[in-house]
């Protein structure tokens, strides 16, 4: 079996978190934690290491937002935010903090569970796309390092791309290293010889 869920629920509000807390009884097995003060927001989430988080701000005031927004930095966990009314500003400052849903009109215990299931989906489909962009920035990085080194060994000794990659290839091999790493000590060799 595996660990309930973990769910903070960030309310300043009382009776509202508690809607919260009733509308995930009915769906979810979890532990729930109602924070209702912002202060020290950070250093309460880095010690609860929640998996999700729930926010009901019913009517924001940019001081409040910001505090919420900075605390939750760089999440890696699903975030979803309750708010009654709509602003634009707002709306995009959650979503480039790494706000899952943002869902306007209020909190209706009926939209707990499709806002959560929603925000979560959001989450795993962001970081796929995160993982696979950072793969393949590292890819061409790797890709870029080793053109460099060819072109080092090509001025160096007159070789054809093909000898300079067959010889970094065989090199790396010989040495039981990846080819970008013996690519990257060539490029940083030549570059304290020039």
């Amino acid at each position: 079996m595996s660990k309930p869920l973990h769910i903070v629920v960030i309310d300043p509000h009382k009776e509202r978190a508690f809607l919260i807390v009733d509308g995930l009884r009915e769906e979810w097995d979890y532990k729930v934690t109602v924070i209702g003060e912002t202060s020290g927001l950070a250093r309460k989430l880095g010690e609860l290491q929640p998996d999700i988080i729930l926010i009901d701000l019913e009517n924001p005031s940019r001081d409040s937002f910001e505090q919420i927004v900075l605390a939750l930095g760089a999440s890696e966990r699903p975030v979803a935010m309750f708010v009654d009314h709509s602003d634009q500003q707002m709306m995009r400052a959650a979503i480039d903090a790494g706000i899952s849903a943002y869902v306007v009109d209020g909190l209706r215990k009926d939209r707990i569970t499709p806002v959560l299931e929603t925000a979560i989906a959001r989450f795993h489909a962001f970081h796929r796309m995160k993982t696979e962009l950072e793969t393949t920035k590292a890819a061409l990085a790797e890709r870029k390092t080793i053109d460099r080194a060819k072109g080092v060994l090509m001025k160096a000794r007159g070789m054809s791309e093909e000898d300079a990659y067959a010889l970094l290839r065989k090199t790396a091999m010989d040495q039981g290293r990846k080819l970008s790493e013996v690519a990257d000590g060539l490029v940083d060799a030549a570059g304290l010889l020039l």
